[in-house]
């Protein structure tokens, strides 16, 4: 049980809060403004290795840990929320096809999934299934050497720009048993995508609908053997919700020192806020939650890492716990500031925009209690 870094782990924290300083922070707030998705940026943080950090070193990977990825999200996210959590979309979504992918396609997408430049999207959430993601209806009807696609998935970031979709599509009988996972590429016949959605955060990356009509994929595009989408995808989320995790620890770490340096700043009643005990004591339980946050992600990826049986639900317990954290950490900052946070000329309003949705996402943080009880029985 160790709690110091290494020296490596030392080393490529301070690369990515570097590249977060120089490239993320400085612009974060024009790009939520603008609607502007960076996909120049997003390829310089690839230069660096963040778009592959757990993906095998054959195919140029960086062939870290989920532990090490977790230090990375947190300090990118440091910079910029929703830039930071776009990259773990494309890293959850790459390794799923470095894991589960035979050679072949492995070899076809990797190299460029690794340099960014081929984007990939995760696509999981219908219309009509959130949730109740097993109950999925996108159908995938064999063809010969093809699958022929229809139905639609919702909420998926990237959509329109991103050049491949690592999808979960309805293959056999109902339920998980049924769902096989397909990667479709951008310029098929058939695949088309929706109105960008007006959010309240994550404005600085596209997210709309992706539509299949009679979309033709090929067989050899599949990941794993039929009916085991499901468990891919199950596998992918315990990652990306330590990654989105993570991603709220670097936000409401960036939120709470804006509101120590402000405190330090600002006088009311003749003294710095600094002064005021009442304000003390909320920024000392706002500095314990992010630390207990932090210890939680941290020691679930050491699980996921080790294959412990008990990782899904430490995963899932973390992802709580931290993005929970994470948004009152920044609603408190916010208020800390008065009405000084409600403007836009402080980053407050969007770290707190952009962590409400790390509460949805990946998994609701309520059916992150539903994953935790289910494990507690099990036991």
């Amino acid at each position: 049980m160790h709690f110091t870094l290494t020296d490596d782990q030392a080393a490529f924290q301070k690369v990515a809060h570097d590249f977060a300083a120089e490239h993320l922070k400085p612009h974060a707030a024009e790009w939520d403004e603008k609607g502007h998705f960076p996909v120049p940026t997003l390829r310089k943080a690839a230069e660096l290795g963040f778009a592959a950090l757990y993906i095998k070193g054959d195919v140029g990977g960086t062939d870290l840990t989920r532990l090490d990825a977790a230090i990375v999200f947190e300090e990118l996210s440091w910079g910029c929320t929703a830039t930071a959590a776009f990259i773990s979309i494309h890293n959850m979504a790459s390794w799923m096809i470095d894991r589960f992918g035979n050679a072949e396609l492995r070899k076809k997408f990797l190299p460029r999934l690794v340099t960014m430049d081929l984007i990939a999207s995760y696509c999981l959430t219908e219309p009509g299934s959130g949730s109740d993601a097993a109950s999925l209806r996108t159908k995938a009807v064999r063809d010969g050497d093809h699958y022929v696609l229809n139905g639609s998935k919702a909420f998926i970031s990237g959509a329109g720009v991103s050049d491949i979709y690592v999808c979960m599509v309805r293959t056999g009988e109902d339920g998980p048993k049924g769902v096989s996972c397909l990667v479709v590429e951008k310029g098929t016949p058939g695949l088309s995508f929706g109105k960008n959605e007006r959010k309240m955060g994550w404005n600085s990356q596209p997210t709309a609908q992706v539509i299949f009509d009679n979309c033709r994929v090929p067989v050899s595009n599949r990941i794993g053997a039929e009916g085991e989408g499901f468990r891919i995808a199950m596998m992918g989320l315990d990652g990306g919700r330590l990654n989105i995790g993570a991603c709220s620890l670097g936000t409401s770490r960036a939120a709470l020192e804006t509101a120590k340096e402000y405190m330090t700043q600002r006088r009311q009643f003749g003294k710095a806020l600094t002064e005021f005990q009442a304000l003390q004591f909320k920024l000392a339980d706002m500095a314990t939650e992010l630390e207990a946050a932090r210890l939680m992600i941290r020691n679930a990826a050491d699980k996921l890492d080790k294959r412990d049986p008990q990782a899904t639900m430490l995963c899932a317990m973390a992802k709580r716990f931290a993005t929970d954290a994470g948004s009152r950490i920044a609603n408190d900052a916010l208020q800390l500031h008065g009405g000084y946070g409600y403007l836009k000329d402080f980053p407050l309003e969007r770290h707190v925009r952009d962590l409400r949705v790390h509460q949805i996402l990946e998994g609701t943080n309520e059916i992150m209690r539903v994953i935790i009880a289910r494990e507690m029985f099990r036991q």
